[in-house]
């Protein structure tokens, strides 16, 4: 997580400090930092779109403790005692009581408080409640960040919360502000060498640069230099934010699995109330899906007609639980755990049980998508065809009784693209053919999947609900290829061959070497890790141009991407070590 907690040196850079006291009452105690008031005009970006992310966190308790997050901003309101309430009564008078302290924030523009309270909502999961007033909060930041003349005065932290939060919720700000922070030598000044906070900002905004932006490459390079210089010189616990910050940018990772750390930080506040509250509601919902989804897997069968595959229903879950996080998306995220589900085993039929001549019925049989065709299948894939076909019906059948429009040709022509990608991938390993890494790399972009997920996730959450507007996601690749690249290349990166199975398997890093004598694996890990990062920078484009999509789609594009390295960094046995640790208290 970025910013969890703040030197108490650095307590001058916060705002405001609104504490909570030990017994009864909220008392107010600003901290005398003198602001710029700001004001302007601008063109508005995506005005009415839907927030769903944002960045950094500076609230402590102002005490001798200086623990992060351990009061909040509750000016003039009284600390109620509920804790015999019901849980819903509970959870409706706090939502209330924070909704009244964000109103009062929307018209200050003195301080930073409206941004650092949006992102400490965004981190514990608990802004779809307060989208409207999110969404204000931003916009007026919008307009100032486009302000020269204002944005001039603020310094290096200011200028970096507010460009990463705005590029996160799909703001299209430019990064020419940052330019005021280099000397006359082209280099940034070396006044902001030990600004920590600063620089631990500055870092986390570089993360959002798009191909071209040069000054962003600069701070990303610079602030790491930095960092990772002055971890040599604080305490420990210092030394750990520094080092989460370079290791896990705020805008790469899924927040989700940190929720129950960051409630911690906000202890005796009405935001730790409602967001354990939440996070109790989210985890019984979480519960019950799985527990859907496991009986639905159990009664399927496969798992137990094709015992050399994947039998995974919580891992597949775990994607749609994390492109997914609106708590009213339950179907949703049931439906597209299904969809996973079958690309997973598909896989593991091209990849460990079909022969050519198998696979390439198989392939035809998809293509033609006529339950007919199962009847020419070899056994084993006859339980799988059909189920691909019954539930990728039952969800097209599903979006039509909600938005009006089937996308049956749609979804069935992601399946089929998939299909010929695996048996292109299949004939090559059998005929011995010689790839070049860049033949390997666009085939595996379609075999990863993701284009299939993305289309199902697009017509689920309702993008689609005519011929002209499903036409759409067809016609705007560049977020589904983004997503599908990082995915491969991560996968390619992994130590562990991908849960120890036998089958044929090629790996991007393998043909790089080959085609470069003398390449040694470390080199070939850079480049695709330079490759990665090239990537992210396309994603972060297509998610700040006018695209068609929804907030709700593209912040389930960016989660996938942020979910990648979590479910392809391979520990001993083909285990997932980050992964289980993080996913221990989310069920």
């Amino acid at each position: 997580m970025a910013i969890l907690s703040i030197l108490s040196s650095y307590q001058s850079r916060l705002p405001t400090i609104l504490v909570i006291s030990a017994h009864k009452d909220i008392q107010y105690q600003p901290i005398n930092t003198k602001y710029t008031q700001v004001s302007t005009t601008s063109d508005l970006r995506n005005s009415t779109r839907k927030i769903t992310s944002t960045t950094s966190d500076q609230l402590i308790k102002h005490d001798s403790s200086n623990k992060p997050y351990e009061s909040f901003f509750c000016n003039h309101i009284n600390y109620i005692n509920i804790a015999e309430e019901k849980q819903d009564a509970k959870h409706e008078r706090l939502v209330k009581q924070v909704r009244r302290l964000m109103a009062k924030l929307v018209n200050d523009d003195d301080t930073f408080e409206d941004l650092i309270l949006v992102d400490a909502l965004q981190r514990l999961a608990i802004d779809y409640h307060f989208e409207d007033i999110i969404n204000i909060i931003l916009i007026k930041r919008y307009r100032q960040f486009n302000n020269t003349e204002i944005f001039v005065h603020h310094n290096l932290y200011e200028v970096s919360l507010t460009f990463r939060m705005l590029r996160q919720n799909g703001f299209h700000v430019s990064a020419d502000p940052f330019m005021k922070f280099k000397g006359n030598d082209g280099n940034f000044e070396d006044k902001w060498n030990k600004d920590i906070v600063g620089l631990m900002a500055l870092h986390e905004a570089s993360h959002l640069r798009i191909k071209g932006e040069m000054i962003l490459d600069e701070a990303e390079r610079y602030s790491y230099r930095l960092l990772n210089d002055l971890m040599n010189y604080v305490d420990a616990d210092q030394a750990e934010m520094i080092r989460n910050t370079l290791e896990n940018p705020y805008h790469k990772t899924m927040p989700l699995f940190d929720i129950k750390k960051c409630i911690k930080y906000f202890d005796g506040t009405i935001l730790q109330e409602l967001a354990e509250l939440n996070f109790s509601m989210m985890q019984s919902i979480r519960q019950k899906e799985l527990d859907q989804i496991s009986r639905w897997w159990k009664d399927l069968g496969l798992g137990q007609e094709l015992t050399r595959a994947r039998d995974q229903p919580l891992k597949w879950y775990l994607w749609s639980m994390a492109a997914l996080t609106d708590p009213t998306l339950s179907q949703q995220r049931i439906l597209l755990t299904k969809t996973i589900s079958l690309i997973y085993i598909m896989d593991d039929i091209f990849d460990v049980y079909g022969t050519i001549e198998e696979l390439t019925i198989f392939t035809e049989a998809i293509n033609r998508w006529d339950i007919k065709a199962n009847e020419q299948l070899p056994y084993y894939m006859k339980s799988t065809f059909k189920a691909v076909f019954d539930i990728t019906n039952e969800i097209a059948n599903k979006v039509h009784e909600q938005h009006g429009f089937n996308p049956i040709s749609f979804l069935q022509n992601s399946w089929a693209t998939l299909c010929n990608a695996f048996l292109v991938e299949a004939k090559w390993f059998a005929s011995g053919h010689i790839l070049n890494a860049k033949e390997y790399l666009e085939n595996g972009i379609v075999t990863s999947g993701v284009e299939v997920v993305l289309v199902h996730c697009f017509f689920l959450l309702g993008d689609g609900k005519t011929r002209e507007q499903a036409g759409l996601i067809n016609d705007n690749r560049d977020i589904i290829s983004s997503v599908a690249t990082i995915l491969r290349l991560w996968d390619d990166l992994g130590s562990a061959q991908d849960e120890s199975q036998d089958g044929n398997d090629g790996s991007y890093i393998m043909y790089i070497q080959n085609e470069h004598e003398g390449c040694s694996v470390d080199v070939a890990r850079e480049h695709v890790m330079n490759l990665i990062s090239d990537t992210w920078k396309r994603l972060n484009k297509e998610c700040l141009s006018s695209n068609p999509f929804s907030a709700t789609f593209i912040t389930a594009a960016n989660n996938i991407a942020r979910m990648v390295p979590l479910m392809y960094s391979y520990g001993d046995n083909g285990s997932l070590p980050l992964l289980d640790d993080n996913i221990k208290f989310m069920l």
